[in-house]
């Protein structure tokens, strides 16, 4: 498992937010049995990681996670939902090299429906102005795409090129992560909204030569997200690149290939074992298997992010060509 970079870190399944497309909520962890940051030493050092939950913010050793693993990582990425703003601006204040997405499902009433918040829309707006101050210039906003909250994808994306941030993007999965197996993927509405949206991508009024690019990556990532929504047959991906490229662990240490499957297929734990007799072993072999056979087709960025890598032609030539049709005033080539 030489090749692995990126590790999800799920610190804990506590959150403040009721998600309708995610019911971590309803499985929360008990402070007392997440994992101790000490533990986070036995990872590698050059990984990516990424700090997730629930909402790793209510971690009241969240500063010790990130004192342990900032310079070990390559990067230092946080999932977080915004609310706790003076908490996750002090982080980007005291390491400035990290990566922040800050959550959102749309505007403010259909965000605070969505997330089933109070005010959930006005915290993630104050903590992403306040980043703007800070040291931290890696920042953004991120939304995940359901069938119910499409038509604010465009002005999401105006409102981050207006503040001259960041919008990651995903789409609804359902799996053991999530506690779901009942949400929509695909849409018919939300093709058009999606397509409209890729367009404004693919022709990026950014004002940096920087930003224009990584709005033409996340567009061409955006290719397998409308070819789930309009439920094509598997195989428009990338193949998986779990436990090859990436791997989580669970707020007891346990570690496991991916967050898209119906079960968490465990290898081992990061508490009991090392990372490298963990990912070395029969167990990882096994899920290796899992990992191969699995038909969930997920669209997750971290498949596509190594795969653009490894193969930047196919990325670059298919921005290229939809660039010319757009500009010809046809539609995307999927």
């Amino acid at each position: 498992m030489a090749t692995t970079v990126q590790g999800s870190l799920i610190t804990t399944f506590r959150c403040n937010a009721k998600c309708n497309m995610c019911n971590i909520w309803k499985c929360p962890t008990k402070p007392e049995e997440e994992i101790d940051p000490e533990f986070y030493r036995k990872l590698p050092d050059g990984l990516r990681i990424n700090i997730t939950g629930g909402e790793s913010m209510l971690r009241q050793d969240i500063d010790k996670i990130f004192e342990i693993l900032y310079p070990k990582a390559e990067l230092l990425e946080l999932s977080t939902n915004g609310y706790y703003t003076e908490k996750i601006v002090a982080l980007a204040n005291k390491y400035p090299n990290i990566l922040i997405r800050v959550s959102l499902e749309g505007l403010p009433k259909l965000n605070d429906e969505k997330r089933g918040t109070r005010d959930g829309f006005d915290h993630a707006l104050r903590t992403m102005l306040e980043l703007r101050k800070s040291k931290c210039k890696n920042i953004g906003f991120s939304v995940v795409i359901s069938p119910d909250n499409y038509k604010d994808l465009l002005p999401l994306y105006e409102l981050c090129a207006a503040l001259d941030v960041e919008l990651g993007n995903s789409v609804v999965h359902n799996s053991w992560y999530f506690h779901k197996e009942d949400n929509q993927i695909t849409s018919d509405d939300a093709l058009a909204a999606h397509e409209e949206f890729v367009k404004a991508l693919l022709t990026s009024k950014r004002h940096s030569l920087k930003g224009r690019l990584k709005d033409y990556g996340r567009a061409y990532f955006n290719k397998s997200i409308h070819r789930r929504l309009r439920g094509d047959e598997a195989g428009y991906r990338p193949p998986c690149g779990a436990l090859k490229d990436f791997f989580f662990i669970d707020p007891w240490g346990n570690v496991s290939p991916c967050n898209g499957s119906s079960e968490e297929w465990i290898i081992g734990n990061i508490k009991e074992q090392s990372f490298e007799e963990i990912m070395s072993s029969e167990k990882a072999r096994e899920a290796q298997k899992l990992v191969d056979a699995c038909d969930r087709n997920c669209a997750f960025i971290v498949t596509e992010r190594h795969d653009m890598v490894r193969r930047p032609w196919k990325p670059i030539w298919w921005i290229l060509k939809n660039k010319v049709r757009i500009a010809k005033g046809q539609s995307v080539c999927w």
